[in-house]
């Protein structure tokens, strides 16, 4: 594995520590800066406003530097947001600290995805962004409990400092190991915006919404519907949890693999694999055995669509991809709150807390429609989008010169 996507995959891994384990700290900071927990809660509002915010702020300002450049400067500032957020003297400071710790998430992820593509082989493209996914699955099995632990031992400020020290050897290793990746001549504001004009690409963001909502409609709700439903003891929801991590992280390879070998199918598979496991949930949440196993699969459907349709977007802008790439970011955030809100809508609506579960397997129904639209679409032109090069083209590699199975 090469050592720049490993550089890229420490950093992915300090950002999803810091996303995930403040769930598990709330209370902890609530008691600590004299809040309510659901005062407490706005802090997970404001750092996914500030992913939305920053994908496509800071991808548009930096549109025309060195693409490593981008990558030191945007974990160099997500390193000094949870610094702010360590040494924070009151609620309204930390409020701040969070949504700039938010705002160079999805410029981040999106520039780190294209400059994976770009390290690699045309064949081997969707294998390199699921690598440097890998650290934020990882971080869900590994990062996420041992913050939680560390927090509720020492304190939240403890947690967020190991964060800021990842955060630096992340921003090191980037510095150290990832090349030059200069941008495209044509790169600019302008040229980034206009690869929207492509109908493809929406289709391919309202996969991502509507699709992964499914996701995040039965996650949101997964604690209270393992203690509520399945009999899980409070103590016990993280390990489950854990094992969704590894579900995730999985899920993630197996996407990769898959993706570089028959994208299209492949998407349309994991969004059916999706709504199956989240539909099986609402059967199995009244075991433990089976609600931890089924627990496992969401978490394996659910993150086999990422590196499916982050490539293709990546395909899909190719001349100018790194602000779509990190709109999906901010696509992917949009799925959490939608569905969020339906789940929540249909537990208010008295269908108990395994309803969240049958709403998310419809959600991913209709992302499995539209990327199946956007095939049938993709199939009626003749050149398949995978034989294109990105606009710096591999690392080392030359542009692939034969068809694939890619749409």
């Amino acid at each position: 594995m090469p050592l720049a996507l490993v550089a890229l995959a420490v950093t992915a891994f300090a950002i999803g520590t810091t996303e995930f384990s403040a769930m598990g700290l709330l209370p902890q900071i609530a008691h600590g800066l004299d809040r309510t927990i659901p005062q407490t809660g706005w802090l997970i509002s404001l750092y996914a406003l500030g992913v939305v915010i920053g994908a496509p702020l800071l991808t548009a300002v930096a549109a025309k530097l060195p693409r490593k450049t981008v990558l030191i400067g945007l974990a160099g500032l997500f390193t000094l947001g949870n610094l702010l957020c360590a040494v924070a003297p009151n609620f309204a400071f930390l409020a701040v600290a969070r949504l700039i710790t938010g705002l160079p998430h999805g410029a981040f992820f999106g520039a780190g995805a294209v400059a994976a593509a770009e390290l690699a082989a045309p064949h081997l493209r969707a294998r390199a962004v699921s690598v440097m996914f890998s650290g934020l699955t990882v971080s869900n099995i590994l990062g996420v409990p041992a913050a939680t632990l560390l927090g509720q031992h020492l304190g939240w400020r403890a947690a967020m400092l190991v964060v800021v020290v990842i955060g630096l050897l992340g921003a090191a290793a980037i510095a150290r190991f990832v090349p030059q990746l200069p941008s495209h001549p044509g790169a600019g504001l302008r040229s980034e915006l206009a690869t929207f004009r492509s109908g493809q690409l929406w289709l391919a963001l309202a996969t991502v919404v509507f699709g992964c909502a499914g996701l995040f409609a039965c996650y949101t709700y997964i604690t209270p519907t393992l203690t509520d439903v399945a009999g899980f003891a409070e103590g016990s929801v993280t390990l489950v949890l854990a094992l969704f991590g590894v579900g995730m992280t999985i899920g993630n390879v197996i996407g990769g693999y898959a993706a570089d070998r028959a994208l299209r199918p492949s998407i349309c598979a994991a969004f059916l694999a999706m709504a199956g496991a989240l539909g099986l949930f609402a059967l199995t949440a009244h075991n433990r055995w089976s609600a931890a196993a089924t627990v496992v699969l969401i978490g394996l459907a659910g993150f086999a669509t990422v590196p499916t349709v982050q490539t293709l977007v990546i395909h899909k802008a190719r001349t100018a991809p790194t602000l779509a790439s990190a709109t999906v970011q901010g696509a992917f955030n949009l799925a959490n709150a939608t569905g969020a809100w339906l789940g929540g809508l249909a537990i208010d609506a008295g269908f108990g807390l395994t309803s969240p579960s049958l709403v998310g397997a419809g959600l991913s129904l209709l992302g499995f429609a539209i990327a199946a639209v956007s095939w049938s679409v993709d199939r009626r032109t003749p050149v398949a989008v995978a034989d294109q090069p990105l606009a710096s083209g591999p690392v080392g590699a030359e542009p692939a010169g034969a068809a694939t199975a890619a749409g």
